[in-house]
């Protein structure tokens, strides 16, 4: 009875989600983004091309490396932005509403609703992780035959970082209003996302007060951390020389303890939210 109701769950999620049309206008708007990228990297190819810049090798693989993070960067900011829209009232909102009592009728279990709803957002998110990065990392392949380092190590991050998102967005769900949900893992994303930034410029001018700062922000959500490390697998070789770059610092990249510290973060907060919505008076 589990599998088949964790199932039926999963796919009633994922229509419901492409329902609401939230799926469908971030399919339109990465498509979009896709589009606008391709462009623009066509043309800085051709005038590479044109200028003849581009026989040095190194500082075209830099500029091909900077464009292909910055679009990467975007998906990261979409993905997570794109989790917590369409996952914020999942719970929350059909508690408030009372469609929960139907759907938590005997013979299902509560935690099947839970897992159910969270791997239909699992397998909507993934794929359009999938659809973004695929679609960034082809077409700068295709146009101008960079192929980006660590892609796979890369992209894991980014989704375990919405994998992350989601499990505190469901976590949230199952104690707070939808409104409170959004506007308290939007906070966490905001103050994570400033104490990265902190932690990144603090260990390139020296100041560990700073460092200290983004450390403690990583550990209240490790979003910010995820990218961060992300970024620095997927690094270029003159980010190595140079110790710095926009998206990553080799002087103070998150460690593989930061990422274990996430993969459990997530694991704790999905227990929990199973936990709490077996428990909770309906």
């Amino acid at each position: 009875m589990s599998r088949t109701a964790i199932g039926c769950f999963a796919r009633l999620t994922f229509k419901e989600a492409v329902r609401r049309k939230i799926v469908l206008a971030a399919m339109f708007l990465g498509v979009a983004f896709l589009v606008v990228y391709g462009l623009g990297l066509h043309f800085i190819h051709q005038d590479l091309i044109r200028d003849g810049d581009n026989q040095n090798v190194l500082i075209c693989n830099q500029i091909y490396n900077f464009l292909l993070l910055s679009g990467l960067y975007v998906v990261n900011f979409l993905l997570a932005i794109m989790t917590v829209l369409t996952s914020v009232d999942t719970i929350a909102g059909e508690i408030d509403s009372g469609t929960i009592h139907a759907l938590a009728a005997k013979p299902v279990r509560r935690w099947e609703i839970v897992i159910g709803k969270w791997l239909g957002y699992v397998v909507m998110l993934g794929l359009y992780l999938l659809m973004m990065s695929g679609g960034i990392t082809g077409l700068t392949a295709a146009i101008t035959g960079y192929k980006l380092p660590n892609v796979l190590n890369g992209l894991a991050l980014i989704g375990l970082n919405g994998m992350l998102l989601l499990n505190v967005t469901l976590l949230g769900g199952t104690q707070l209003s939808t409104l409170a949900n959004g506007v308290l893992v939007f906070a966490g994303f905001g103050v994570a996302f400033v104490g990265g930034w902190v932690e990144q410029i603090g260990s390139f001018v020296g100041s560990p007060a700073a460092v200290n700062v983004g450390i403690v922000s990583s550990l209240l959500l490790p979003s910010e951390a995820l990218w961060k490390r992300a970024a620095y697998e997927m690094r270029s070789l003159i980010v190595d020389a140079v110790g710095f770059s926009p998206f990553t610092s080799t002087t103070s990249v998150p460690s593989s303890g930061m990422i274990i510290y996430a993969v459990l973060y997530a694991l704790i907060a999905l227990v929990l939210a199973v936990w709490n919505f077996g428990r909770r008076d309906l």
